[in-house]
């Protein structure tokens, strides 16, 4: 759609080569569904956000397209959009009206972006959608660490949360696609949030995304923010944890994020910076 500008963003890095690339519609007002899906396709990337609409200074209605389905949240579309908007208008604070509910962010003058998702939630897994999952990602039981036990996490987006045991485990991802398509599609997953536990405040993370047409996303914020929730829940880290995520060192594109968990407040707190991808 030649008459559509659409922006290109890596979210999560400071590199155009590293974090995870988004792209950016910021007048989708005339576009309808099967047209967004048609530029969400003909960008490629994991997810491209849609502003639809403005709702008052500094509010905007976002929805978020992968190349093969609408997705009710994107955490590293919110900040690619986020930065957009702050490029071409001035930092500060902003409201995305998502299908998730609203999601304030605040960009500072170095394209930074923080997001406050909506109230996080974990649930228990089910153990035969345990087993599913775990054959699908062609992964052991005894490969799990067992401090950090499967549920699944919410914070805009539901995502499984598998803790590897060790690094290894969590390198060697060759995981079944139309299986674990099938199943994360049936049960309404967006993610698999991978991790990995490498210090008190640190993990390694890795999201198989197939849902969406894509193998892996290399930086997902939607995930982060149920990763903190999940953690919170589970007296896995202090009420008022900064947690540092490394996510797409596998890919080739290094991203980094940042979660922080406040007392008091529903939501998680993810930041991270976005850069132009140039043409």
């Amino acid at each position: 759609m030649s008459d559509v500008e659409i922006l290109r963003y890596a979210a999560f890095s400071d590199d155009p080569a590293g974090g995870n690339p988004a792209g950016v519609v910021l007048a989708a007002g005339a576009l309808s569904e099967p047209e967004m899906l048609a530029v969400a396709a003909e960008v490629g990337y994991s997810e491209t956000a849609f502003l639809t609409g403005a709702r008052g200074a500094g509010v905007f209605r976002v929805r978020y397209f992968s190349p093969l389905a609408e997705v009710p949240f994107c955490g590293h579309a919110t900040v690619a959009a986020a930065v957009a908007l702050a490029d071409r208008h001035g930092p500060g604070p902003l409201t995305f009206v998502t299908n998730a509910g609203e999601v304030r962010v605040t960009v500072d003058g170095r394209r930074r972006a923080t997001l406050i998702s909506v109230g996080a939630k974990v649930a228990e897994l089910a153990a035969d959608d345990l087993t599913a999952l775990l054959t699908a990602l062609r992964w052991a039981p005894d490969e799990l660490d067992p401090a950090l036990p499967p549920r699944v996490a919410y914070a805009g987006a539901f995502h499984p949360v598998i803790a590897a045991a060790t690094r290894e485990r969590l390198a060697a991802l060759d995981y079944d696609v139309p299986a674990l398509k099938a199943l994360m599609e049936a049960r309404g997953w967006t993610t698999v949030q991978l991790v990995w536990r490498a210090a008190a405040d640190r993990f390694e993370v890795r999201d198989p995304f197939p849902v969406g047409g894509v193998y892996e996303d290399p930086a997902t914020g939607a995930a982060a923010a149920a990763l903190g929730g999940y953690l919170r829940a589970g007296g896995l880290v202090p009420d008022d944890a900064v947690l540092h995520l490394a996510q797409g060192d596998d890919l080739g594109r290094p991203g980094r994020l940042t979660v922080t968990l406040t007392p008091g407040e529903d939501g998680v707190r993810v930041t991270g910076t976005a850069v132009p991808i140039p043409e």
